[in-house]
């Protein structure tokens, strides 16, 4: 079964991501109190899988995600699929680009991330998100 490894916010007026260990989703939004959080975004939730981050020899959050999965080949869904994570339930939208953040944490890293540098998701329903809940995909 997939479950949330570690969760995490960008913090207004705070450097980087804070992990927490539980947190609310808003509908159409994101994570509440997430700096980045944008209405009608696509962008609203990134989740990244753990399997991935430990191939590349990274540690949870390395990839400023949202919510770290194990147990989930998040990059094997396509635009439309639903996922229920803890209480909320959020829509893929597109695979998250690697960036030149990524190239900042080992040089090279950017393009050894292309397509795997987790999936984007939008929230239809907010809700309580904790790190241990179960994360299914419904379609």
């Amino acid at each position: 079964m997939s479950r949330v490894i570690a969760l995490y916010i960008a913090e207004e007026n705070q450097p980087g991501r804070t992990r927490i260990e539980a947190g609310s989703i808003v509908t159409d939004l994101g994570f509440d109190g997430d700096r980045k959080a944008r209405p009608g975004s696509k962008r609203q939730v990134l989740i990244m899988p753990l399997e991935i981050l430990e191939e590349l020899g990274l540690e949870a959050g390395a990839f400023k995600e949202n919510i770290t999965t194990r147990g989930l080949d998040v990059m094997s869904l396509t635009r439309g699929q639903r996922l229920r994570v803890g209480e909320a339930l959020l829509e893929a939208t597109v695979p998250c680009t690697p960036c030149d953040f990524i190239d900042s944490i080992r040089p090279g890293l950017q393009e050894e991330s292309r397509g795997q540098r987790g999936m984007l998701f939008r929230v239809l329903e907010g809700g309580q998100v904790r790190v241990g809940d179960p994360v299914t995909v419904l379609d």
